[in-house]
């Protein structure tokens, strides 16, 4: 009989773990990823540095590359300076910035990607999706998956906090963006990836659910392998659907309107996920997933980052605008300025200030 199945896109190797740097320059050679040792690795300016005077001694034929920022020149000037290298495969070796940029200069060398973050800030580290800042704002850019990824929880750790609470928010937002999913197979008929859906939903079930807080390496296991999942779920269903939903929208909108003050990418979207629950009727649901946000530093109410109710009620409002063809719980609703008023007033009730 046949074998019907399909091939998923993801990672040769995950490794998540203390201490799983030091291994890396194995990791290359056991999973023969780089045979020659022939490596281009992207790094930052600032913490960049240090890791690479560590990494040096294990990976003696690695060219490096400090990374400015994460715009789409820079990604297009490092995959310039790497044509000529002669490389077996690229590691980004720092955030998510430095990880794009690799990711996008990787695929346009026609290299494969080891990424070794250096925070969680968003689940990115592991999606086949490169944002990049360009002249028009910010663009998404269509990327392999990274063929290995490695996770040091000790550098994690070291990382600032808020990075570690933004990945926080970004996986619980997975939620919500199934939950919206749902709705557009069941209002538009949609197709559903069922698989998927699954991960990504498990994967945001598993770190909401968790009892445990940031400086617990348990805790952050289940919040790495989180956003890896997150990332194979995109793979797996060809777009960013499994992870996107109101809450990005919501995100996306505060980006767009307010570019000089927006927050972090994943305290945005905890924050829309949280009201896009309370929007759906999920009122308890909303309310617990408010609670773990906040028992993680996270905010739930738009004054926490520095933004007005009514510039919220605005964001809400533009939210729809920000992926056209999308449908979600703001475009199912379509509610007007007062409508989200009303909404907002008995969320923050619901929440509690």
């Amino acid at each position: 009989m046949p074998v019907l199945t399909r091939l998923i896109p993801s990672p040769l190797v995950v490794d998540i773990r203390p201490g799983a740097l030091d291994s890396l320059g194995g990791v290359l050679a056991d999973e023969r990823i780089s045979q020659s040792g022939r490596l281009a690795v992207a790094v930052s300016g600032g913490s960049g540095a240090g890791l690479r005077e560590r990494l040096s001694p294990s990976l003696p034929g690695a060219t490096w590359y400090e990374v400015g920022g994460g715009t789409l020149d820079d990604a297009v000037r490092l995959a310039g300076a790497m044509k000529a290298g002669h490389y077996d495969a690229v590691v980004g070796l720092g955030g998510g910035k430095i990880i794009d940029c690799a990711k996008f200069a990787a695929a346009r060398v026609g290299l494969p990607l080891v990424a070794v973050p250096t925070n969680l800030a968003h689940d990115g580290l592991c999606s086949p999706v490169a944002t990049l800042d360009n002249d028009a704002g910010r663009g998404s850019y269509g990327v392999p998956n990274p063929i290995a990824v490695v996770i040091d929880l000790d550098i994690i750790r070291d990382a600032p906090v808020r990075y570690v609470r933004a990945g926080i928010g970004d996986a619980v937002s997975n939620v919500s963006a199934v939950a919206d999913w749902e709705l557009a197979g069941q209002v538009k008929g949609e197709r559903i990836d069922g698989l998927a859906a699954a991960m990504a939903r498990q994967a945001g079930e598993s770190v909401l659910r968790h009892p445990g807080g940031i400086g617990d390496n348990d805790f952050l296991q289940v919040l790495a392998e989180a956003l890896v999942l997150s990332g194979i779920a995109m793979s797996v269903s060809g777009d960013s659907r499994p992870s996107s939903g109101a809450c990005h929208e919501i995100n996306h909108a505060f980006d767009l309107l307010f570019p000089t003050r927006a927050a972090a990418h994943g305290e945005q979207c905890g924050l829309g996920a949280a009201f896009a629950m309370y929007l759906r009727g999920a009122h308890e649901e909303s309310v617990y997933m408010a609670e773990v946000l906040r028992r993680h530093g996270l905010p739930v109410l738009p004054q926490e980052i520095g933004f007005t109710t009514e510039e919220f009620i605005r964001a809400v409002e533009f939210a729809p605008e920000t992926r056209p063809g999308r449908y979600t719980i703001l475009e199912h609703l379509d509610l007007k300025t007062e409508q989200i008023k009303d909404v907002y007033a008995d969320y923050v009730k619901a929440i509690g200030s």
